[in-house]
């Protein structure tokens, strides 16, 4: 009998309404947010080339990254014996 009050408070603030100035401004912040972390807006329809390394220079430069990741360096044990 005690618990009533409680229930009957979170019963009746479930029925609340929302107020229409929270529903018109709702993901305002979300949409700010996305569009100051574009850089150029009109970048997907430029369609002038990429300007920077030729193939040759940017395939050697992928070979040679590819192959410094699949070297193991050199283990050293040192366990202070001369």
């Amino acid at each position: 009998m005690r618990y009533l009050p409680i229930l009957l408070a979170g019963v009746l603030s479930a029925c609340a309404s929302t107020t229409p100035q929270w529903d018109a401004r709702f993901g305002i912040d979300t949409r700010m947010a996305l569009a100051q972390q574009v850089l150029q807006p009109a970048a997907g329809r430029n369609t002038d080339p990429v300007m920077g390394m030729d193939g040759r220079s940017a395939r050697a430069a992928y070979e040679r990254y590819q192959k410094a990741g699949s070297e193991q360096p050199q283990t050293m044990m040192n366990n202070g014996a001369k």
